[in-house]
């Protein structure tokens, strides 16, 4: 088994795909007006409009109600994105901080409300097990 993608109900597929391509850094993919996705090397972020919900289970999934769920990237210096996201980004839940499993992580809000959070591994352990090369400086 191998988790291949991440999908984020929207109701407005251009404003969370745009905020997510300026903050990754990244160009997603559209395959219809109400799917797109970016793609990273470990894993894929699809965003979906309310559109699609039918298509799996009518009301399986609500847009802008996530409570349990934080979307992680891995990113070479997360002081480096920090200081670029606060040109945009306006909701931020904390700034840069070393987490006690060995993680220096951003946690932010997208528009809909959804966590995110960017971290750079910074331990001896944390660095072997994302097989990063150095700490963040």
């Amino acid at each position: 088994m191998n988790l291949v993608s991440l999908r984020v109900i929207t109701d407005d597929v251009a404003r969370l795909v745009a905020f997510y391509e300026k903050v990754t850094g990244l160009p997603a993919t559209w395959s219809t007006e109400q799917f797109a996705e970016l793609a990273t090397p470990g894993a894929t972020l699809a965003i979906a409009g309310t559109a699609t919900v039918p298509l799996f289970a009518p009301g399986s999934s609500r847009p802008a109600d996530n409570h349990s769920a934080i979307i992680e990237f891995l990113v070479d210096d997360v002081d480096r994105v920090y200081a670029h996201l606060k040109g945009f980004v306006t909701d931020f839940v904390n700034e840069p901080t070393i987490l006690p499993w060995g993680n220096r992580s951003l946690l932010f809000r997208d528009p809909d409300g959804n966590l995110v959070n960017f971290f750079t591994p910074v331990t001896a352990a944390a660095i072997e097990k994302f097989g990063t090369t150095r700490p963040a400086s």
